[in-house]
């Protein structure tokens, strides 16, 4: 076919073939070579809420981490709004070049797509999912005066008391808020949530009386459980946490196959290039599993975790589908 075509041409056309050519081919060599020197500049890691709270403290953990082992800045950008919806919009909308990232919470990823109905973004299509990066487990701590100190006595109060005991979170939606729903459709516990505009104001409720139980991060319960203001029933993961190795998991406490930690996790715009992104997932695997980052995560109340790409996603998606369950048998609104 070439052969046919130069033979065709006149000197000036196969000139003009030659060079033509040329640029295609410097052109395919520029992909790659783009991808191989990735990252060159410095990225952008948004966090979708604001300044001090648990996302915000990952995302510059993490982001520190992968600075120095990419050897680029990485800055930490934080758009709170919308229970993390406007952030994540941003990132959904960026360049997909590798350039602007995501520190995802669970929250925002699968319990929002049930509950907002003009969402911004699609999370099954709109991101390229890299990792998690963490789990959080949360745990129920109460008043010491509520006369239950495990679930199973928390299920026996509820019972023959008919007693209905009323539990914080930081807010309608929220990942704590969820989790005591999932908690009172396994147990039959007689629960009402009661909302809060954070995690701290509703423990300062929970150590006064006001409401009797609290579903939140370790590290926000922490000092009130250290002076015994309040009394730690179990946690919600499927493992104990080793930073709390004498907090009992809901799932020993009788409630099998019981696991409800919270994630965050590592996304980039869709269609960003797979050598970008299997770089990301590489170093990031290296900085998540050293005894430092355990450590340091341990301090957070939280636990490294690395995903496969294809095992966040299918996560992602899974995790919709089940919280559609949850939010829909407990009639969740957030009008």
């Amino acid at each position: 076919m070439f052969k046919g075509i130069l033979q065709q041409s006149k000197p000036g056309g196969m000139r003009r073939l030659a060079m033509a050519a040329a640029v295609a081919a410097c052109g395919l060599m520029a992909a790659p070579t783009a991808s191989a020197q990735y990252p060159d500049k410095p990225i952008r890691l948004i966090v979708p809420f604001g300044a001090g709270g648990t996302s915000d403290i990952l995302g510059r953990t993490v982001g520190a981490a992968l600075a120095s082992a990419l050897g680029q800045t990485i800055v930490v950008e934080n758009r709170p709004g919308a229970n993390g919806n406007i952030g994540s919009n941003a990132v959904a909308k960026a360049q997909a070049d590798g350039y602007t990232l995501l520190l995802a919470a669970d929250g925002t990823m699968v319990i929002n797509p049930n509950l907002y109905t003009d969402l911004p973004f699609n999370p099954r299509t709109d991101f390229a999912p890299i990792s998690r990066v963490a789990v959080v487990p949360l745990v129920l701590v109460a008043n010491p005066s509520v006369q239950a100190n495990t679930v199973g006595e928390l299920i026996d109060l509820s019972k023959k008391s008919g007693q209905t005991l009323d539990f914080g979170s930081a807010g309608m939606g929220s990942m704590g808020h969820l989790t005591g729903e999932l908690l009172k459709h396994e147990t039959g516990i007689n629960m009402q949530h009661i909302p809060y505009k954070s995690g701290g104001q509703a423990v300062t409720d929970v150590v006064s009386g006001q409401i009797q139980m609290l579903m939140t991060a370790l590290p926000v319960a922490g000092p009130f459980l250290a002076d015994g203001k309040l009394k730690a029933i179990a946690v919600t993961s499927g493992k104990r946490f080793s930073g709390a190795p004498t907090i009992p998991t809901i799932a020993e406490s009788g409630v099998a196959d019981f696991d409800s930690p919270s994630w965050y996790g590592l996304l980039a715009p869709a269609g960003t290039p797979d050598a970008v992104l299997d770089k990301l997932h590489k170093t990031l695997a290296e900085v998540l599993t050293t005894p430092e980052m355990a450590a340091h995560m341990e301090r957070l109340g939280a636990i490294p975790v690395v995903d496969s790409r294809s095992e966040f996603s299918a996560r992602i998606k899974t995790d919709i589908d089940a919280w559609s369950n949850i939010i829909k048998t407990a009639n969740i609104t957030l009008q």
